[in-house]
């Protein structure tokens, strides 16, 4: 790791995550290289975790360095089945046993979004889904807010809740630690702080890019020059019909026998179901199924270019896995792709603009060459090394301030 201040020897950290996952997905990252570079400074760290993890097979699979023995490891959502489904939905178990953990930590870190520790903290913004607010999930993917009975019944709970639960409890709402201008929040992108400032109010905050697992490898693969490749889960929140039909558009337009590869795990469901029959009718589209490690490199190695179409995503790690991996990148001119992509040219509002920029980019070769030098030089500020550099400022400046 890249050396940095010697702040924080001594110092008692709290960090809280939800779980580690046996497969590798971009969120378990994060909280993972806090904990070494911590261990690295001479911390003494406390994980407290929704549910029990294997912290060690997560930091193999991401091979990070770090002494799982020297982490404390707090497991904080209770074991009774009826409770632990109240504390889904008001926390308050779980802050309750943060709050005595906090007490006697120096710094108090949450890795996935807001949760009150008692105390001023810093809060990793992790998904906007998770915000325990229907009305701010509504407000985020541009639907309508309910009306009528549904609407009522939504006030109500959120009076209840917010006025008397909470209160009671003695857990503050995701607004009210916002609201805190001792607080700190680190979101991933300036779309994230955007939307947020629009439905909560001002707040502190710093925009903190994500770490990304995937940096290009010594692999020689052959790129496919008409292979259009898309990363990611395969449901439909993910806008893979938009995928298709962008792509059948522009088969359309430039007449190039251009593919379609979707790598990712298939969600069961209708949607499902409706993909492999629209794929087993287009020979053009390929299903290749989960990918990771070397499978996962092939993969990017292998394509040209590549299509985002989610429109509320509040980074993109796959896209800048696109860009180290030398692909042209495609994304809506919406949610925290556009930022990450960093260029109008390849951005679109419909599908017709996005097909109109992949036929352009197969018949202008010095057009194809302007995107791609772009994209490349765009995908030195996702590097590894970017990432810590930010990572350790960052450190600094959380623990400097809890002396």
């Amino acid at each position: 790791m890249n050396p940095s201040s010697s702040s924080g020897p001594g110092k008692k950290v709290l960090i809280y995550y939800y779980r580690f996952v046996s497969r590798l997905g971009g969120s378990d990252y994060l909280p993972l290289l806090l904990i070494s570079e911590l261990q690295r400074r001479g911390c003494d760290v406390t994980l407290a975790l929704d549910w029990e993890s294997d912290l060690e097979q997560a930091a193999a699979l991401y091979q990070v360095e770090l002494d799982p023995k020297k982490v404390i490891v707090q497991v904080i959502k209770p074991k009774n089945e009826f409770i632990a489904k109240l504390d889904s939905i008001l926390p308050f178990h779980r802050v309750r046993r943060l709050k005595k953990l906090a007490k006697l930590a120096d710094v108090c870190i949450s890795t996935a979004n807001m949760i009150d520790f008692g105390k001023p903290a810093h809060h990793v913004v992790y998904m906007l889904r998770l915000f325990g607010d229907n009305a701010f999930n509504d407000f985020c993917q541009h639907r309508p807010p309910c009306s009528g009975f549904p609407r009522f019944k939504r006030k109500i709970r959120t009076i209840i809740a917010e006025s008397i639960l909470r209160p009671l409890l003695g857990v503050r709402s995701t607004r009210k630690i916002l609201a805190d201008r001792r607080e700190h929040i680190y979101v991933p992108s300036e779309y994230v702080a955007d939307i947020m400032r629009a439905f909560f109010g001002p707040f502190n905050c710093t925009v903190f890019y994500p770490p990304t697992s995937f940096d290009i490898a010594q692999m020689y693969v052959e790129r496919d020059p008409l292979r259009i490749i898309y990363l990611g889960r395969i449901q439909q929140e993910k806008g893979i019909s938009e995928i298709i039909d962008i792509v059948e558009r522009a088969r359309t337009l430039s007449g190039s026998d251009l593919r379609l590869h979707l790598a990712g795990p298939l969600t069961p469901g209708a949607y499902t179901e409706k993909l492999k029959r629209d794929v087993a009718e287009k020979n053009w589209i390929r299903l290749v199924g989960p990918a990771y490690g070397k499978e996962k490199i092939a993969f990017l190695l292998g394509g040209t270019y590549a299509i985002h179409a989610e429109r509320d995503e509040a980074f993109g790690i796959s896209v800048t896995e696109y860009l180290k991996a030398g692909c042209i990148a495609i994304v809506p001119d919406e949610g925290g792709t556009p930022e990450v992509v960093g260029n109008p040219a390849l951005t679109y509002h419909t599908n017709e603009d996005a097909a109109r920029i992949l036929a352009r980019l197969l018949a202008d070769e010095p057009f194809r060459r302007d995107q791609l030098d772009f994209c490349k030089k765009r995908a030195e500020d996702f590097s590894f090394d970017r990432y810590l550099e930010t990572q350790n400022r960052i450190l600094d400046s959380i623990l400097e301030r809890s002396i």
